[in-house]
């Protein structure tokens, strides 16, 4: 395993220090990714199904997508089959189809950690974090940029939240570290901070080449040459517009066998068609032509589809989020995925509000509970999202991750083996008794029910004693006492001390910039 390799690599050099600092270190729980007993909800005939695969395949052949300042790119397409006229590439039927089979399944993505390894894909729901916010907020400094302080908290936060099984990527986007620098100290934090898996950066090809990298002392160059360590987001500019930048990552990725997430970034009515059929015509072009890049790129390079939908508010212009629409094109999404036989990328705790209030517990809950049903395998932004994606919530952060239980209880489906069932209780109680006292309660009532580490559930009296507090004000005394108890997961001396100097190298190597 990746750990013990690491041991193995690093002996005589901390190797002992870290077995002791292990054998103390606080166990913090976490619960395995999710693995559905319940079916899919399933929003599109087949009749419907094959209309937008058939009207996917027309826009690819005949309108076709741009693959912008990329060369390599062009010439990879027509050496594939394709027709380049300048940036446009125009795939003839069937190709990206015939591209796409070399690619898996399903894939495990490792941590450091082999028990927080995920499998993405098949019945599986991964979920990570909130991702990009350039924006934070909690209770005592309101709405401010965030800092590197800030990111280092949301590492933390993620690695002591129980139902979370990613650490995630750009959890918050600290601005106080150059641009071309902080990605360097995002990787660290997620290396040292926490031991679960995490994502690279996306936003050079030479950042993702920096992760890569940062990978291989992390884990050993030979086990990150035949495993994936990194599951990446690569954003499609809707409409049908592949950039250099994102591809560019996507070829450093693919080409280190690291998995990717393709995925269109829709705001519908803006960024693709009003209607339902007609975006997902759109997003089924667009990860068809993404995901067969990427095996061009390297055949059997992990990757996951991607649909990132909201639709528009007609008056406003802003994007809106818990909307049936979304929901819509989320299930259809997840049923041509599950064609492709691919793993699905979609949903998470979305909301527009500017607070953690009921607008965003509404509009979350329906974005959570519909990722769920919907199939999804890696749901991005599962905690923490607020104001549209603008801002990284602490308070809503702890909400929903401790909503994220609920997702788990409901996979779980109805059990009905003999325990389930509940004859010896129903026969024991008889009558007109209660079921507090019997031996089925006594032996089920720790893991019978979800229950929640934040919502009150206290007597009225109790309740106003304690000050009314909301949730919002629970979830700040709850975030407080997380980080008080939180414990760094043990890491060989030796392998952070390399890990701290690539980063100073790297930073030392080039003037900051901020633009």
């Amino acid at each position: 395993m990746a750990e013990a390799a690491t041991r193995r690599r690093t002996r005589g050099s901390g190797g002992g220090a870290a077995r002791r600092a292990e054998r103390t270190a606080v166990s913090i729980e976490t619960a395995r990714y999710i693995e559905r007993n319940i079916p899919n909800f399933e929003v599109l005939t087949e009749e419907a199904l094959e209309i937008i695969e058939t009207n996917a395949e027309t826009v690819l052949a005949e309108i076709g997508v741009n693959f912008v300042e990329n060369p390599a790119a062009l010439q990879r397409w027509r050496d594939a089959g394709a027709e380049v006229e300048g940036e446009r590439v125009r795939i003839p039927r069937g190709l990206a189809r015939e591209l796409i089979k070399t690619a898996p399944g399903s894939y495990t993505q490792h941590a450091r950690n082999p028990e927080r390894n995920v499998v993405v894909g098949g019945r599986n729901l991964v979920l990570a974090p909130v991702y990009g916010p350039p924006f934070v907020r909690d209770m005592e400094g309101g709405r401010r940029y965030a800092t590197m302080a800030d990111f280092e908290k949301f590492v933390k936060l993620g690695y002591m939240s129980r139902w979370l099984h990613h650490s995630g990527g750009t959890v918050c986007e600290p601005t106080d570290v150059a641009v071309n620098k902080r990605h360097l100290d995002m990787l660290l934090a997620h290396m040292t901070l926490s031991d679960k898996p995490f994502m690279g950066s996306v936003t050079e090809p030479v950042r993702a080449q920096d992760s890569v990298d940062m990978c291989k002392i992390l884990f050993g160059e030979d086990f990150v040459q035949d495993n994936t360590v990194m599951t990446s987001l690569i954003n499609i500019n809707s409409p049908m517009t592949f950039d250099d930048v994102m591809m560019g990552a996507l070829e450093v990725y693919a080409q280190n066998n690291q998995a990717c997430i393709i995925s269109p970034f829709i705001v519908g009515g803006a960024m693709a068609p009003v209607t339902i059929a007609g975006t997902l015509t759109q997003v089924m072009a667009e990860v068809l032509a993404g995901i067969a890049y990427s095996q061009l790129c390297r055949k059997g390079a992990p990757v996951v589809m991607g649909a990132f939908v909201t639709s528009i508010d007609m008056n406003s212009g802003a994007p809106t989020f818990g909307t049936p629409e979304a929901s819509h094109i989320t299930y259809g999404a997840g049923q041509l995925a599950r064609r492709l036989g691919l793993p699905y990328r979609s949903a998470g705790s979305f909301t527009g509000s500017k607070l953690p209030d009921a607008q965003a517990a509404y509009e979350t809950a329906n974005s959570l509970n519909m990722g769920l049903l919907a199939g999804v395998n890696f749901m991005l932004h599962s905690c923490g999202w607020l104001e549209g994606g603008l801002v990284s919530s602490f308070e809503k952060f702890v909400m929903d991750a401790d909503q994220l239980g609920v997702l788990h209880h409901l996979a779980q489906g109805v059990m009905m083996d003999e325990n389930g069932q509940a004859m010896d209780a129903i026969r024991e109680v008889g009558p007109g008794g209660h079921y507090l006292g019997c031996a089925h309660t006594q032996a089920n009532f720790k893991s019978a029910f979800w229950r929640s580490n934040v919502l009150d559930y206290k007597p009225f009296e109790t309740w106003a004693d304690e000050g009314e507090r909301d949730t919002m004000t629970l979830a700040n005394a709850r975030m407080k006492k997380m980080l008080d108890d939180y414990q760094k997961p043990a890491l060989d001396p030796a392998v952070e001390e390399a890990l701290t100097s690539y980063v100073s190298q790297k930073k030392a190597s080039m003037p900051d910039a901020f633009g």
